[in-house]
C-alpha cells in the first residue's frame, strides 16, 4: 500500500491554487490594494490580455509555442506541469487544452523516458536501484498494467517512472500508448480545474463568490478523490485478474 504521504502529491497543486485564488479574492474584495498592487495587477492583466488577442489572431504560432513548452517542462521533469495544465484549461478552454496537454505531456514522458535509457542509464541505475528491482518485479507480474496504474494513480513522482522505466524492458511504443491513456482522467480533471478558474473580466472585478466560484470547488473536489477512487478501482480490477 502506497504511504499516506505519497497520496497527497496529486493534491499538493491544487490546494495550492484554492489557496492562491482565495487569497487573491480577499486581498481584491477588500477596501483596496494600493496603488503599487494595482500597478501590479493592472501589468498582469494587460499581459494575459495580450497572450488572449495572440491566440486570437496566430492561434497555430501560440498553439504550438505551447505545445513545445510543456513537452520541454515534462521532457525535463521540472517542477509545476500541474500547475501549466490548469494554466491551458484557462487559456484555451477544455477541449483545446486537453487535448495540447494530453498530447505534449505523453511527447514529454517519451522524451524522459528516452534520456533516461539512452543518455543517463548508468546515473539512473545508481540513483534508484531500489526502485529500479521494484519496478522490474512488478512489471514481470503485472505486464503494461503496471505502468497503467502508475499514470493513472500519481503514488509515484513523475521524474522517477519516467527514469526507471526506462531501465526496464518496455518498448517505446508500450510506454507512449499506456502513458497516453493512463494520464487521460488526470489531465481531464486538471484542465476542468483550469477551465473553472476565474476569466479576465473576474479578475478586472474581483470577489470572493466570483473568484471562489461553485464550479472552482466542485473542480476541486472532484480532484482530491479521484486518487482514491481510481486506486480502489485498480485494486479491484487486480483482484478479477
Amino acid at each position: 500500500m502506497t504511504p499516506p504521504v505519497r497520496q497527497r502529491r496529486w493534491l499538493l497543486p491544487a490546494v495550492g491554487v484554492v489557496l492562491l485564488i482565495a487569497v487573491l479574492g480577499l486581498v481584491l474584495s477588500g477596501s483596496g490594494i494600493g496603488s503599487v498592487g494595482s500597478a501590479i495587477l493592472e501589468f498582469l492583466l494587460a499581459q494575459l490580455t495580450r497572450l488572449k488577442q495572440a491566440q486570437t489572431e496566430h492561434p497555430a504560432a501560440v498553439y504550438c509555442g505551447a505545445f513545445v513548452l510543456y513537452v520541454v517542462v515534462a521532457g525535463l521533469s521540472l517542477p509545476g506541469a500541474a500547475i501549466m495544465t490548469m494554466a491551458y484549461g484557462w487559456m484555451f478552454g477544455f477541449w483545446p487544452g486537453f487535448v495540447l496537454v494530453s498530447l505534449s505531456s505523453t511527447a514529454g514522458a517519451t522524451v524522459a523516458f528516452l534520456i533516461c535509457r539512452y543518455l543517463l542509464r548508468d546515473v539512473i541505475q545508481l540513483r534508484f536501484s531500489q526502485q529500479l528491482a521494484g519496478f522490474n518485479t512488478a512489471f514481470e507480474r503485472e505486464g503494461a498494467f503496471y505502468l497503467f496504474t502508475l499514470r493513472l494513480i500519481p503514488a509515484v513522482p513523475f521524474l522517477v517512472v519516467n527514469a526507471v522505466m526506462g531501465l526496464t524492458p518496455i518498448s517505446v511504443q508500450t510506454y507512449w500508448w499506456v502513458s497516453q491513456i493512463g494520464m487521460l482522467p488526470g489531465t481531464m480533471l486538471y484542465v476542468y480545474a483550469g477551465t473553472s478558474l476565474p476569466g479576465l473580466e473576474e479578475l478586472r472585478n474581483p470577489s470572493v463568490t466570483k473568484i471562489l466560484s461553485p464550479q472552482l470547488l466542485i473542480a476541486f473536489t472532484i480532484l482530491g478523490l479521484f486518487p482514491l477512487v481510481a486506486r480502489k478501482l485498480a485494486s479491484r480490477f487486480k483482484k478479477l485478474n
